[in-house]
């Protein structure tokens, strides 16, 4: 093999390494931009409506891949489209499951007749709104509740009903704002 067949392969090799190096950075991009766009969808919190566990001005990011493999959770954190306006985001804690029954009686709640504690009942629920009479959630609905219940405007009260599985824009997986209260939100 003489010097001219020695630089054509030389030339050949760094065109493949080149072709390679361009897939991995096309691979890499499109990764990143399916973690943003899947596990980053950034909110702030507004409101006290969440406390202890979100407080106003805390960044949260959303996971909106989650609900692809497995429905909404009792318990799980969730943001969701104001039913009137599609640009307002409230976020609360999942209660009630498609097919339940919910009612707050006495500062308690019970689903499907059945005392069930949840964050929303440390001293007892003051405004049972809507749930005072029993509710009966349809197969696409929740019934949430702010882990602040005293100042919380949730499905308790007209302007916020039972939350469809169209408005649930994602589960509050994490808190990244405050730096000091990073972590999981359950």
């Amino acid at each position: 093999m003489g010097p001219y067949y020695q630089k054509e392969r030389q030339e050949q090799k760094l065109f493949l390494r080149m072709i390679g190096w361009g897939v991995d950075i096309v691979a890499v991009i499109a990764l990143a931009f399916f973690a943003v766009v899947m596990l980053g969808t950034k909110l702030t919190v507004s409101g006290r409506s969440m406390e202890p566990l979100l407080s106003s001005g805390d960044v949260v990011l959303l996971d909106r891949l989650w609900y692809n493999f497995s429905g909404p959770k009792r318990m799980d954190v969730i943001a969701f489209a104001d039913p009137q306006d599609e640009e307002r985001v409230y976020i609360k804690r999942i209660i009630g499951l498609p097919g339940e029954r919910i009612q707050i009686r006495d500062g308690s709640l019970y689903v499907n007749g059945i005392l069930t504690a949840c964050p929303a009942d440390r001293g007892g629920i003051k405004t049972a709104g809507l749930a005072e009479m029993e509710i009966e959630l349809e197969e696409d609905e929740y019934f949430v509740l702010g882990d602040n219940a005293d100042t919380s405007e949730d499905s308790r009260f007209p302007n916020v009903g039972n939350v469809r599985t169209g408005q649930i824009r994602g589960r509050v997986w994490i808190r990244i704002s405050p730096f000091e209260e990073l972590g999981l939100v359950r």
